[in-house]
């Protein structure tokens, strides 16, 4: 594996050109309903309506679901609106980013500004310890990779939880 990292130029996932945008695209999907709630309850619809590109690592409503009981009422609550940002942010990485091309990188900067690790194993990707489920679903501004688990950034993971250690990043 090398040691690449986000590249400051982003290269496109391959496929047929998509007319819809990533959350039109993730709505349209059927697997990402908390997601899109979170998204427009964080007030991030319009970036992931706008030009990007972006890779978007999208926890499937079943990864909501893994979340502690209560979390997600919390997070959607408007007082910790910010903290809900964060967290999704963490799943978003600009430039549109093919599976194949992740597999080849050790870390993904976040537009929330953490490294998210990414491994390769046994032929599946891992971003963060979240499995992608379904790779490569193109949109008119990126492309989604279909996620296993929500992933938290370091300051957010609960303290009985082990926290992935900060990637090195080149810039």
């Amino acid at each position: 594996m090398s040691n690449h990292t986000s590249p400051s130029t982003p290269s496109v996932a391959k496929g047929a050109p998509a007319t819809m945008n990533l959350l039109d695209t993730a709505a349209a999907n059927g697997s990402f309903k908390t997601f899109g709630k979170a998204i427009e309850q964080a007030g991030l619809a319009d970036a992931l309506r706008a030009t990007g590109p972006y890779t978007v690592f999208a926890p499937t409503d079943a990864a909501f679901d893994k979340l502690p009981a209560g979390k997600l009422e919390r997070l959607m609550k408007p007082e910790n609106k910010e903290e809900l940002a964060g967290i999704l942010n963490y799943h978003v990485v600009k430039g549109s980013q093919s599976a194949a091309t992740l597999g080849k990188w050790d870390s993904a900067r976040t537009l929330q500004g953490q490294s998210a690790p990414i491994k390769m194993a046994d032929g599946k990707c891992s971003v963060d310890g979240a499995f992608v489920t379904q790779a490569d679903i193109a949109s008119s501004n990126g492309v989604i990779h279909a996620i296993d688990k929500v992933n938290l950034p370091i300051e957010l993971a609960p303290a009985d939880a082990p926290a992935a250690k900060p990637v090195p990043t080149k810039q």
